[in-house]
């Protein structure tokens, strides 16, 4: 069986050091995706904007800045407020993101509980699927079978 941990939050768009807009946000966990955190912005376009990135970021992240590149994240602290900042960069632009450390720390944390650290793999099924992949169909008989016999018992005229 699997489970979601998901999480409605308002973040916290950064324009400029004096000016942001609030963007809200839905945080999504899945046990059949133990690796990943997906966050879906609702930005008032038609569809969400979407991004998928490793949950190992977001628990670093909430001490300590990390990442490199598309995904970077650190806390801080803005006007006296513990925030969490997330730095996403794409082909189509960059986005500087704020959001509540406290409720992303308890978010991440509820994540921890249903996957601990350490067992995601076990959640991907790999060893079930590789035995069902592998293993031989009924089938499979017929081309395991040698279709030229070399006991002599095949008409050589």
């Amino acid at each position: 069986m699997h489970s979601v941990v998901e999480r409605e939050l308002e973040l916290n768009l950064v324009l400029s050091p004096e000016h942001s807009i609030p963007v809200p946000a839905r945080l999504t966990y899945r046990t059949d995706d133990p690796y990943a955190v997906h966050i879906a912005f609702h930005i008032g376009s038609d569809a969400p904007v979407h991004w998928t990135f490793a949950r190992e970021l977001l628990v670093e992240g909430v001490f300590r800045p990390c990442g490199h590149g598309d995904v970077r994240i650190w806390p801080t602290k803005v006007e006296g407020r513990q925030v969490l900042c997330l730095a996403l960069s794409s082909p189509d632009g960059d986005a500087l993101l704020e959001g509540p450390s406290a409720a992303l720390a308890a978010w991440v944390e509820r994540t921890l509980r249903v996957v601990p650290p350490g067992t995601e793999a076990g959640r991907l099924g790999l060893d079930g699927a590789l035995t069902a992949l592998l293993a031989p169909a009924a089938a499979d008989e017929l081309w395991l079978r040698d279709p030229w016999p070399s006991d002599g018992s095949a008409d050589d005229t």
